[in-house]
């Protein structure tokens, strides 16, 4: 189901912090986030919580469970997006990265692992809301084709199933190919049940009986 997007409940993935000193990177990544945040605000976004990327994200999300994650990340990219990760791995979610980090070399490894969008940081405040929509929509329409994939994958399923019980029919009862299905078709409405789960049932029995 699409929600609205203003209505999306968005947790923020922060670098953690290194030391209580901050030096002059980190109070730049520190401003930068507090510029995030501030957009996604201003962009009618409720944001919920803002998290440190360390081990105990995935328990937070867990608790939380937001709508969306939005990663600000720079020289902890690698270790921030492992707890992402390990965070969105039983549920997916959207997942926007923002990073300055020169190596690209883990953009691939970012998006194979759930990420929706990924940019660089230091994006304008007013461009955060089309940045977050265009991940929005990239994401629900990646869900889409995963759906119809598995409902493909699922009715060839069946469809072996259902061969495989018509075979059984016709082999031990004489029956024409049609007159097996009509069989597993009376019997699935007599039952309220599928077809599939029949046949299911009928491959069990002869496995059974050998």
């Amino acid at each position: 189901m699409t929600k609205d997007a203003r209505n999306l409940r968005v947790v923020i993935v922060l670098p953690a912090p290194v030391s209580a000193d901050l030096d002059d990177t980190e109070q730049a990544e520190l401003e930068r986030s507090r510029i995030l945040r501030i957009g996604l605000l201003e962009a009618g976004y409720n944001v919920v919580a803002t998290f440190p990327g360390d081990s105990f994200l995935p328990d937070r999300i867990a608790q939380i469970q937001p709508d969306m994650i939005v990663v600000d990340a720079e020289s902890q990219g690698r270790d921030i997006l492992e707890h992402v990760v390990m965070a969105t791995r039983d549920e997916r979610r959207p997942i926007v990265m923002f990073s300055d980090d020169e190596d690209t070399s883990y953009v691939r490894k970012a998006i194979s692992a759930g990420v929706s969008t990924y940019v660089a940081a230091g994006t304008p405040q007013e461009h955060i809301k089309t940045v977050i929509d265009v991940a929005l929509a990239r994401f629900e329409h990646e869900e889409q084709l995963h759906q119809e994939l598995a409902n493909a994958k699922s009715q060839l399923e069946e469809r072996k199933l259902v061969d495989r019980a018509k075979g059984l029919l016709m082999s031990r009862q004489g029956l024409s190919e049609q007159d097996a299905y009509q069989r597993l078709r009376k019997a699935a409405m007599n039952k309220g049940i599928r077809v599939s789960e029949v046949a299911q049932r009928l491959i069990d029995a002869a496995d059974l009986l050998g």
